[in-house]
């Protein structure tokens, strides 16, 4: 993979990352998983808001992916994952993974697609409206402290004990062509975008978004948006994954991007496709970009996504001003009410 991802109006190369990915995702690739999700998951509108795009001083095009199905982008690249799974395994004995709880209810719903039986883990404090759609889709919830150590750890250990197949959430390469099919529908959608703003937590949406958007639109520049104490822009620079394999939860009200590290198969495709800006925001900007889409654009949205629509109405002008047709990506609505962000202190992990 090549360095793709110069910021407009700066000529800065960065030499190649020295732990440069052996995989490889073509388009076709992506193309492939449209085709074998299509059915399965719900090809989600664009939205538009007059009042946001006077806020921004741009137009801005919302990739409404909280009205996806488990309402979440998260069912993209579980759907191409789990549904490989089964065509590679007639004979699977289901499938585990662990997970905050988007991913977690994606790939129970996968899995009830199919056949397959599913377990999940997901760590204490994990919102109950997620809680309560993994069961619904037929998931069964184990839980575990919440650090990643811990969820890797009772994961690994579920898989080895049921003999069922680990789909991570997003440091693979079936989820990530799976996630990138989001970008397909937005490029057919408005096809000349300049730019496209989206949160980042393990990164497999970042890099499917990223990829898909590099083969079929290359001069779109397609940024990262992360809470505060990830320091991807950092890594993204020095083209090595700084954090330590034992990496930790960030304290966020965001808990849907609240994993520290970008994981190594996803890091690389970022790292060559995606712009080394990173926008970081904190948990009060988050909180207001996500009351701005409940406002505005009549929109039930995580954190995550408030994180998003922030960057894209109050921070991007200031990295490239020119862009005038920016995509922003509302990554999921699984919202407690219970728990609205703008009544509820900061939780504590």
């Amino acid at each position: 993979m090549n360095d793709q991802n110069e910021t407009r109006g700066d000529a800065e190369v960065t030499p190649e990352h020295n732990n440069t990915s052996p995989h490889v995702i073509t388009l076709d690739d992506i193309h492939t998983a449209a085709r074998r999700i299509c059915g399965w998951v719900h090809k989600t509108p664009v939205l538009t808001s007059k009042a946001l795009d006077a806020m921004a001083g741009r137009h801005l095009y919302f990739k409404a992916e909280n009205l996806q199905k488990t309402g979440s982008f998260k069912v993209r690249g579980a759907c191409n994952a789990v549904f490989l799974e089964k065509e590679k395994n007639p004979g699977s004995a289901g499938v585990v993974t662990h997970s905050s709880g988007n991913h977690a209810q994606a790939v129970a719903y996968a899995a009830s697609c199919v056949g397959l039986g599913c377990s999940v883990v997901v760590p204490r404090g994990t919102p109950k409206v997620k809680c309560d759609a993994i069961q619904d889709y037929g998931g069964q919830l184990v839980f575990c402290d919440p650090t990643p150590m811990a969820r890797k750890e009772t994961c690994a250990a579920l898989a080895r004990d049921t003999g069922r197949t680990t789909i991570p959430s997003s440091d693979n390469t079936d989820v990530i062509c799976g996630q990138g099919t989001l970008a397909l529908e937005l490029l057919e959608e408005v096809p000349d975008l300049d730019a496209v703003v989206l949160s980042v937590g393990g990164g497999g949406m970042l890099a499917g978004v990223a990829t898909t958007i590099h083969h079929l639109h290359p001069h779109c520049q397609v940024y990262g948006v992360e809470p505060e104490g990830k320091e991807l822009e950092c890594c993204l620079r020095a083209r090595v994954r700084l954090w330590s394999e034992s990496s930790s939860f960030l304290n966020t009200v965001a808990d849907s991007i609240r994993l520290r590290a970008v994981g190594p198969v996803a890091f690389p495709f970022i790292c060559d496709y995606a712009n080394r800006h990173v926008f970081t925001v904190t948990d009060d900007q988050m909180i207001q970009g996500t009351r701005l889409s409940f406002e505005r654009l009549k929109q039930v949205v995580e954190t995550a996504s408030g994180a998003a629509v922030y960057a894209s109405v109050h921070m991007l002008g200031k990295v490239q001003p020119g862009a005038q047709k920016v995509g922003v990506i509302l990554c999921g609505g699984n919202i407690d009410f219970d728990t609205l962000p703008w009544f509820t202190p900061l939780p504590t992990y």
